[in-house]
Order: structure tokens, then C-alpha cells, then sequence
């Protein structure tokens, strides 16, 4: 890791994040890829999802504590630190932070100017908030889930970046900094409630208009931005590879087209009773070459045509290492912060934490003395 990296537009900025798993480490990351002090306040015992501590990058440029809240004195030590904090993340079920005295009412007495900011799948109220889930079931019920695969089969799980990484931690991000740039100019601060149903919700906004225009179907596969346009859909090559195809507009499907050799008497391009036709056609060209051979054919086109690629290939893509797109830090492949900032870019300035491994460092520079190494 750099040894004097340059600060990033978040330096200043001190969060406290409750240990949690899922998309609550992972906003806490970009938070602290940005530039800000992260302290995460791990509690005693085994990690929650038995990885090795050196492993979990969603841990990287943070800090570690440890502190017991359910022994005595456990929550007066984290509330020293919400003292001095800007940022709080946390990610239990409703009310079992108040349950352990360090919810929002009692951190806001202690510094009215913090953004308290609570991660859940549910939200903090209505019917389900309760219950316990997972990021399958939060897009399931958000609508988007239902979206992704073929119309046929079984909808296609996205892993878990649709739901709990871009409906849950980017929300709570934006969310945080929106709150933050309020209580500077206030001197208030307030709850911020990220719920991965919402944000995953919120998401699809272009698609509830196209559905009101009567331009969406309202079931997957069959329009044009799901894999049912065959100018926008995934084919696959004679050695079993893959190819996504993205050519929509008219004059990169011409390129396409030609390039491919679909040949004159083609369906049209937006001929939607001659789809099924059109999809066969395409199949067929790429089925007759390998992903190598038409990843050469389309390569410097603009005809909108990309090799699928894991997570391992994308690393070595030439455009991606040209751009720094991924790094690797000890021994670990792992993508760069993002976005970039020309004046002050985030930096990988420390490996992921060590539960417990940084409470006399902590102590000392964020003046809690308290504090105490186990």
C-alpha cells in the first residue's frame, strides 16, 4: 500500500461503521477509497462469514477496532468515538442498535451534527422490516430480479451486486454525502434510512416510463434493452464462448451486420414479428467461429460487439490494464477506487483491517483513550 498517498476528496471526513456484512462494509470501503477515516468497530469472535480477514477487500482502508456492546462500557466507547465522527454505518435490524444504546437518538444527543446512516434490506419500516433476508429476495420483491433471463427459464441471479451493491451501498453513499453537505452548512444532522428495496426500486425508473408509454412489456426477455431485441442479446461462439451484442442504434447495426455477414435479405432490425427469425440468423454466424475469431473480427468497430469475460479475463483485458482498472496489493487481484478525481484521487492506502489490529492507533488519533487493545 502507498506509504503517502495523496489524501482524496474525502480526507477529514471520520466514520464510524458497525461490523456488518454485505452491502454496509462495502459503502464503508468507498467511503474510505475516497479518502475518509474509517473506523470499523468489529466485535469479538469469528468473522460472520468466515473469510480470512486478509481476504475481504471490502475491509481495505479501514481501521480496525474492537468493542464488545453488549458488555459494560462497550457503548459509551463506540459513543466517544460518534463524538467525533461525521458518518455512522449501520446495518442491523430495526431497533437492535437502540437495543445495544448506540442508536440514533442517543448518537445525535452525543453529536447533533453526525449523519447516522442505516443499512438494511427492508427499510426501517413497513410490514417486512422485521423479517430477515438477503439480496435475492430484496430485488425479488423490488421487481428487478424478475427482469434478468430469458422468458422461458427461471430469472438469472445477478450475484448479489444488483440489489445489496447498487440498490443498497451506493444509495446509502449518495444518501451519506447528500446529508453530510447538510449538516455543514446547518450544523444538523439526521437518519439517513438505505433500503435495498427502495434503491433496487428506484432504479428501474426509465423502465416504469417506458412502461407507461406503452414501450415496456411487463414480463423478461422479450424487450429491447432484456436480451429480447436480437440486436441486443448474447450469443454464443463454436468453442462455447460468449458474445453480448449491444448494437442499437441503426448505424452501428449496420456495421454489425456487415461484419458479421448476416447478409442481405436479413429480417430487419426492429421487424418484431421476424425477431425469432432475425436471433436464428445471428446464432448461426457466431456459432460458425470461435470467441478468439470474432473478437478479432469486431475488435476497433463500432459495431457494439464484446467478449463475455470472468472476473480473471476482465483483469488482463488490455483496455482495463491500460486504464488501471484493477490493481493487485499483496498478492490480491482487486478492482482500483472509483470513480477518479482529477485533483485528488482515492488511493489504496492500507490492507483490509485486522479486527482489533488498529484500537491503540485509533485511540490515540482520534483522541479516545478509552480505548484499549484486547
Amino acid at each position: 500500500m502507498a506509504s503517502t498517498p495523496d489524501p482524496g476528496p474525502l480526507a477529514g471526513v471520520r466514520v464510524v461503521e458497525l461490523a456488518g456484512i454485505g452491502p454496509g462494509p462495502f459503502a464503508a470501503m468507498l467511503l474510505a477509497d475516497l479518502g475518509a477515516d474509517v473506523v470499523r468497530v468489529d466485535r469479538p469472535g469469528p468473522s460472520p462469514l468466515g473469510t480470512e480477514p486478509a481476504y475481504d477487500v471490502t475491509n481495505r482502508n479501514k481501521r480496525s477496532v474492537l468493542i464488545d456492546l453488549k458488555a459494560p462500557g462497550g457503548p459509551a466507547l463506540v459513543l466517544d468515538l460518534v463524538e467525533r465522527a461525521h458518518l455512522l454505518i449501520e446495518g442491523n435490524r430495526p431497533g437492535v442498535a437502540e437495543r445495544l444504546g448506540v442508536g440514533p437518538e442517543t448518537c445525535l444527543a452525543r453529536n447533533p451534527a453526525l449523519v447516522y446512516g442505516r443499512m438494511t434490506g427492508w427499510g426501517q419500516d413497513g410490514p417486512l422490516a422485521p423479517r430477515a433476508g438477503h439480496d435475492i429476495g430484496y430485488a425479488a420483491v423490488a421487481g428487478v430480479l424478475g427482469l434478468i433471463g430469458e422468458p422461458d427459464r427461471p430469472p438469472a441471479i445477478p450475484a448479489n451486486l444488483l440489489g445489496d451493491y447498487a440498490g443498497g451501498s451506493l444509495y446509502l453513499v449518495v444518501g451519506l454525502l447528500a446529508a453530510l453537505h447538510h449538516a455543514r452548512e446547518s450544523g444538523a444532522g439526521q437518519v439517513v434510512d438505505a433500503a435495498v428495496v427502495d434503491g433496487a426500486a428506484h432504479l428501474t425508473s426509465m423502465l416504469w416510463g417506458l412502461l407507461a408509454a406503452g414501450h415496456w412489456q411487463d414480463r423478461r426477455g422479450v424487450n429491447l434493452l432484456d436480451g429480447g431485441a436480437p440486436c441486443y442479446a448474447v450469443y454464443e461462439s463454436s468453442d462455447g464462448g460468449h458474445l453480448a451484442v449491444g448494437a442499437l442504434e441503426p448505424q452501428f447495426y449496420a456495421e454489425f451486420a456487415e461484419l458479421l455477414g448476416l447478409g442481405a435479405d436479413a429480417p430487419g432490425q426492429f421487424d418484431v414479428a421476424r425477431w425469432p427469425e432475425l436471433r436464428a440468423r445471428i446464432a448461426t454466424r457466431f456459432a460458425a467461429r470461435t470467441l478468439a475469431e470474432w473478437t478479432a473480427v469486431f475488435d476497433g468497430t463500432d459495431a457494439c460487439v464484446e467478449p463475455v469475460l470472468t472476473l480473471r479475463q476482465s483483469a488482463r483485458h488490455p483496455h482495463l490494464v491500460a486504464r488501471g482498472t484493477y490493481t493487485e496489493v499483496d498478492g490480491i487481484t482487486q478492482p482500483a477506487p472509483a470513480p477518479r478525481f482529477s485533483a485528488t484521487p482515492g488511493t489504496l492506502r492500507r490492507p483490509p483491517a485486522r479486527p482489533g489490529a488498529d484500537t491503540a492507533e485509533v485511540a490515540r488519533d482520534w483522541g479516545v483513550p478509552g480505548l484499549r487493545p484486547r
